[in-house]
């Protein structure tokens, strides 16, 4: 296994360009089980959850090939059972459920895993095929789930915490060939959403309502085949924007789009960093020392969850006492013990966190958790005053295409060294709170 050095970062300089969306790419990909055509998906971002989805599909009996910097898709007989191997390594697995039974009128797909980041029930996922009319029980851990054909119905995707993503996407997918119209109230927002339902239009699918709460699909008899480019990775974006700010840098970030930042660009802006929407870019330049300022996760378009443990970071060095609340799930706090570690000062108080900002982070051995823990530590490594070693860094690729060497082409001082204890590799629950605490040497506090 690899670790990786960080240290101490000079303001950061230059342009960087965003890769595709992953947490677009994946259930576009599992629209290709809709569809008797080949598929062609620009813009896919290497990451180890796409590696995954392409396991499932083939699993499912859909190819997937490298053509050109895209995936393209080609339908075949296939199964329609996705195996707890695969799907305990991704929780977006589950994403494949909508469109096995709206194509093929039945599916057993494994109960997805938990993670570190909390409890992330699949309940809505349910409500909602059910309503469509399918037959689903759960046994021996998997979902199996049956329908003739489904029809349209008023579907209702409100949760205890928003809306759900997948759910959205599992349900619109399902009705994009379901009888009769199907109407979703509190559907997701977020752009990929809204991506996912672009490119059903495009093959055939009749949506209204994308971008909004309210979505209304008129159900076709088949879906074509088709050429998609998918949008950028508004939380890669993100996190580039926020490693400009924590070292003070000047980075023209190519591919953000500002649309999708809104609640992020008021954060920073508010933290004392200045932000330049250009066409398809975001400019960002910040002072030697942030603001404290108070952060809410929500659904989008509010604060993205994604980004919490980002912008923590910054808020550790910034001057005054910031407040970060997680709405989206309260138990997201992982990264805290490992910047307690590096002499930040944050008192956590349910799901919110009191961050009293310090001069300077002072650099230690630390362990990413999750995905966005490790850019959160990442970020931090860059404004320590010595060199910090992040272990876990197996989760960073799940998201991340070449993070530390898009940073390290602005200037940063990054560099991958081997592991001599080894280490920990698996997908989404494959780390416990019992093994990362072995991971540390000691309790999370």
């Amino acid at each position: 296994m690899k670790r990786l050095l960080i240290g101490h970062s000079a303001p950061l300089r230059g342009a960087v360009a965003v890769n595709g969306a992953k947490n677009a790419v994946l259930p576009i990909l599992a629209a290709a089980l809709l569809t008797d055509e080949p598929c062609e998906i620009d813009g896919v971002p290497h990451v180890t959850d796409v590696a995954t989805m392409r396991a499932i599909l083939d699993e499912l009996g859909v190819r997937t090939d490298d053509i050109k910097g895209a995936i393209r898709t080609r339908p075949g007989a296939g199964g329609t059972t996705a195996s707890y191997e695969l799907v305990r390594m991704m929780r977006a697995s589950v994403c494949v459920l909508g469109p096995l039974l709206a194509k093929r009128g039945t599916a057993k797909v494994s109960m997805p895993g938990g993670c570190v980041i909390g409890p992330r029930p699949i309940d809505l996922h349910l409500k909602g095929l059910r309503a469509l009319g399918a037959s689903i029980e759960i046994e021996h851990g998997y979902i199996v789930a049956h329908a003739t054909r489904l029809r349209g119905a008023h579907v209702l995707l409100g949760g205890a915490f928003g809306s759900s993503v997948l759910a959205t996407a599992n349900v619109m997918m399902a009705a994009a060939l379901a009888e009769g119209e199907t109407v979703i109230e509190q559907a997701a927002c977020e752009p990929e959403v809204s991506d996912l339902a672009d490119c059903l239009s495009a093959m055939g699918a009749r949506i209204a309502g994308r971008g909004t709460p309210v979505l209304t699909i008129e159900g076709v008899r088949r879906l074509r085949g088709v050429r998609y480019r998918i949008i950028p990775d508004r939380i890669e974006a993100g996190t580039l924007m926020m490693a400009a700010a924590i070292t003070g840098g000047d980075v023209l970030v190519d591919g953000a789009r500002a649309e999708h930042l809104g609640a992020l660009i008021e954060q920073l802006r508010e933290a004392g960093v200045e932000i330049e929407p250009r066409p398809g870019a975001v400019r960002v330049r910040a002072p030697r020392r942030l603001r404290a300022t108070e952060v809410t996760a929500l659904p989008y378009p509010g604060f993205p969850t994604d980004l919490q443990a980002q912008i923590m970071a910054l808020m550790t060095v910034a001057e005054g006492v910031s407040v970060v609340t997680e709405k989206v799930y309260p138990e997201r706090f992982m990264h805290v013990p490992e910047l307690l570690r590096m002499g930040a000062q944050i008192t956590r108080e349910g799901s919110r966190a009191v961050v009293k900002g310090v001069p300077r982070l002072s650099g230690a051995p630390v362990v990413a958790s999750d995905l966005r823990a490790s850019a959160g530590l990442i970020l931090a490594g860059l404004a320590a005053d010595n060199s910090t070693e992040l272990r876990g860094i197996e989760h960073l690729s799940r998201g991340y295409q070449a993070l530390g060497a898009q940073l390290v082409a602005l200037g940063a001082d990054i560099r991958e060294i081997d592991d001599p204890d080894g280490g920990r590799t698996g997908g989404e629950d494959a780390l416990t709170l019992e093994s990362f605490q072995e991971m540390r040497g000691d309790g999370v506090r």
